[in-house]
């Protein structure tokens, strides 16, 4: 079966699947963010140290109205034995359900599997979803390397600083960093902004590059 192609802005497709925390859909989380992350396969190494990296910042995600849902081509006795290992190895419970795709139906469906790289396994993809079930991001990484949760964090963050603010985010953006506001859409826009960036609590390197700095509750 072809994977299917799944872009920014589509609705993420709603399904029903075994969990380690017991059945879920997709549509249960409605009004939450999602970071739906799939991994190559139950124990492995490197699938083991995002799943703590994970677990680790489980509450920071929380804060942000966010659940966590892991997914791979295993059964759900696999994830069960693999998270129980991980809490004997590290004292770490796995705070999120762990999804069992054994036939693959839901890897196919968000488009998990890269076919030139392995047919058996996921790659290692991140999908962003918004609380009206909108796919926001995707992040795609390869079998050999760990994700960077501070990066998901962060751009999660950034989404949701878009969404609440009506800004957008510079390179390297930070939680607490100026933001950017986007270019004016009018001429009479446009010379209010030159002749008077300070009004509109801006400081403008020109007229289509100007940044604005949120008060720190803001950026919470």
């Amino acid at each position: 079966m072809d994977a299917n192609h799944l872009s920014i802005g589509m609705k993420a497709p709603d399904f029903t699947a075994v969990t380690t925390f017991g059945p879920v859909k997709m549509s249960d989380f409605k009004g939450k963010w999602v970071i739906l992350f799939s991994h190559p396969g139950d124990f492995t190494p490197v699938c083991t140290t995002e799943f703590v990296a994970f677990a680790n910042a489980e509450s920071l995600f929380a804060e942000k109205n966010t659940q966590l849902l892991g997914l791979s081509i295993d059964s759900n006795p696999s994830h069960l034995a693999w998270v129980y290992a991980i809490y004997l190895t590290t004292g770490i419970q796995i705070p999120f359900p762990v999804i069992a795709d054994r036939m693959g139906d839901i890897a196919n469906l968000y488009g998990m599997l890269a076919p030139d790289v392995s047919k058996q396994e996921t790659v290692r993809n991140v999908f962003f979803i918004d609380p009206n079930q909108i796919i926001r991001a995707i992040l795609i990484y390869p079998l050999t390397n760990g994700r960077s949760i501070p990066e998901i964090l962060r751009l999660l963050t950034a989404l949701q600083t878009t969404d609440k603010d009506h800004v957008v985010t510079p390179a390297n953006w930070q939680p607490g960093q100026p933001t950017l506001v986007p270019p004016p859409k009018t001429y009479d826009e446009l010379l209010a902004r030159q002749n008077d960036p300070a009004s509109q609590n801006l400081s403008c390197q020109d007229w289509f590059w100007c940044y604005k700095q949120l008060p720190p509750e803001n950026n919470k």
